[in-house]
């Protein structure tokens, strides 16, 4: 059962899309909107397929640009409408430039007599939502795709709660004559400030170039009173006596003397001597 919620587009990639395998008239994707030509005695639009929920769920998208009067002299719409299986059976938003109005409709057999209806505003009536909750269905408008103003409130027809996955989102536009311009529509389901733009300041010299690159920063305030303490980390160190002890040795070498070739003769005493014994 998929809700009407789930169905998101901002048309970026120029290409119409698999969701709007019905669109009809000669619709493009061109500057990342969807653009539907409005041309005299005919219809275009971009249409998904009949197999979405409104019950429980909502739909809205940005209006651009609305198709201009262009000496349309009876009707030039630009349409938002949730359809179904019964033909002429929808909820719509319906911007007509011709009468500078914009009606909040309800309709049976293509007609809605208790129709809200509004005087047109690009600015105040760029984002367009209509949505199904707590038994009721609502009309709502913005400025900006985030802030929002109910325009209308209805019970909710018993066809939106049987209409379990045969709705179908359906964006056209139409004039009666005049000449031939287009209508634009863009994000479905997907407001424009859900992205986020970042800034970077970059000194650029005229030899080179630089990346900016943005920093997000988050400020946090911290109280300290006056008994506050600073914990400080420990050094632990440690000291270890050593004995040394060292023993040396002392050697003489001496040069022995060879007797080997000495002989030894023993005789009598010469004078100036003192003799004793044995030569006694």
């Amino acid at each position: 059962m998929p809700l009407l919620s789930t169905l998101v587009d901002t048309f970026n990639d120029n290409v119409i899309g698999p969701d709007w395998g019905n669109a009809y008239g000669g619709v493009t994707e061109t500057g990342g909107r969807a653009r539907i030509p409005c041309i005299a005695g005919q219809y275009a639009g971009y249409q998904t397929a009949k197999t979405w929920t409104l019950a429980g769920s909502s739909a809205y998208l940005q209006v651009p640009l609305a198709a201009a009067a262009n000496g349309g002299t009876v009707e030039v719409q630009t349409v938002f409408s949730i359809i179904t299986t019964t033909a002429g059976t929808n909820l719509a938003f319906n911007i007509n430039t011709v009468a500078g109005t914009m009606r909040c409709e309800s309709n049976v057999a293509y007609f809605d007599g208790a129709a809200t209806s509004l005087t047109y505003n690009a600015t105040t009536h760029a984002w367009l939502r209509i949505r199904e909750t707590g038994g009721n269905v609502l009309w709502d408008t913005s400025t900006d795709g985030s802030s929002w103003t109910n325009r209308r409130t209805l019970a909710t027809p018993a066809w939106v709660t049987a209409a379990t996955d045969t709705c179908a989102l359906d964006l056209w536009s139409y004039r009666n004559n005049g000449t031939t311009n287009y209508a634009e529509f863009d994000n479905v389901n997907t407001s424009a400030s859900s992205a986020s733009t970042y800034f970077g300041s970059a000194a650029l010299t005229a030899d080179g170039a630089q990346t900016a690159a943005a920093t997000r920063s988050i400020i946090i305030a911290a109280g300290v009173s006056a008994e506050s303490g600073l914990a400080v980390a420990s050094v632990q160190s440690a000291q270890a006596s050593a004995a040394l002890s060292g023993s040396s040795e002392l050697s003489a070498q001496t040069d022995a003397v060879d007797t080997d070739d000495l002989t030894i003769q023993y005789s009598e005493p010469r004078g100036g001597w003192t003799v004793s014994q044995p030569w006694i």
